[in-house]
């Protein structure tokens, strides 16, 4: 997942969560919108974890 999609997913899922007040009987709106932020953030950490490992990889040698 990319920091983009992880960063989407979040913005989504606080959009369900605290934004919306419309109720549906076969779905809980609010633990949808939960699990969607949590799942933003493990796909945002784990984005900027291999963003990082490639930058630290690259060096410029013999320049």
């Amino acid at each position: 997942m990319t920091i983009a999609g992880g960063l989407g997913l979040i913005i989504l899922g606080a959009i369900l969560r605290y934004a919306v007040t419309w109720r549906a009987n076969w779905i809980d709106i609010d633990k949808l919108g939960a699990i969607l932020i949590f799942g933003g953030a493990v796909g945002l950490a784990a984005g900027l974890a291999v963003q990082y490992t490639r930058r630290r990889g690259r060096t410029r040698k013999g320049i």
